[in-house]
């Protein structure tokens, strides 16, 4: 018989949504009643300067991100899981190398943990000192998977510019401790099995989840942004992955 008050997924905990580029906690909307149906809390967060499209974003950079994330753990106190998606994970994972020892899981929707000395993106174009939604063009069919004409528009609609160094800017890890956090990888626009391969073979982008001791691999087969093409599998997923 499960304890009075006990939660069918284990213990409540506070998960922390990061989102990925031009996004914000909205984002995340329809996956939250998920986590919280499940007993959890959810925080998703809006990261400096992508409060609005006229928000100040001169001279944010990638450790202004990584610190806002950490600050949320900090608010929080007690152990917490992190969620970051796309350039999110990149973030989280430096807030991970900050506070090892208050992260019990980071879970990594289509991307990985990047390692130290490399950048997000800095390939993509920016525009005064920030990157602007690029036309659906620059992305591949994979990325775009179920992100239908109405999905794009309303996507569209919500972005936010980025701030160019966020991409551009090389992460800075110290802590290895970040290696004995569990992972739990969400691979959406390809499949875990091909990104595992990637990752035998010493594909460079892989180079630091390689070194991570406990990684759990899940498919979620659509495009680059489940949480809009299919944020009910998403939620489903995070919660499962909470609950190891």
């Amino acid at each position: 018989m499960r304890p009075v008050g006990a939660l069918p997924y284990g213990p409540a905990m506070d998960v922390v949504l990061v989102p990925g580029f031009w996004l914000d906690a909205s984002s995340w909307d329809e996956v939250v009643p998920v986590l919280e149906a499940a007993g959890h809390r959810a925080h998703p967060l809006t990261l400096p300067g992508m409060e609005s499209p006229y928000a100040d974003r001169s001279g944010l950079g990638l450790r202004d991100h990584v610190d806002a994330v950490v600050a949320a753990i900090d608010r929080l106190g007690g152990e917490v899981v992190l969620v970051g998606h796309s350039g999110g994970g990149s973030i989280a994972h430096g807030a991970v190398d900050a506070r090892p020892d208050r992260v019990a899981r980071v879970v990594y929707v289509d991307s990985w943990p990047l390692g130290d000395g490399e950048c997000v993106n800095e390939g993509l174009p920016a525009v005064d000192g920030e990157v602007p939604l690029p036309d659906w063009s620059v992305f591949g069919e994979d990325e775009l998977r179920d992100l239908d004409e109405e999905a794009r528009g309303a996507f569209r609609a919500r972005a936010v510019p980025t701030p160019a160094r966020v991409a551009s800017d090389p992460q800075r890890l110290s802590d290895e401790r970040r290696y004995d956090v569990p992972v739990t990888i969400i691979a959406c626009e390809s499949p875990s099995a091909v990104l595992q391969e990637w990752m035998a073979q010493g594909a460079p982008p892989l180079a630091e989840l390689a070194k991570v001791r406990d990684v759990t691999w899940v498919d979620l087969p659509t495009g680059h942004w489940p949480q809009f093409t299919r944020p009910a599998e998403l939620g489903r997923l995070v919660v499962d992955s909470v609950a190891r």
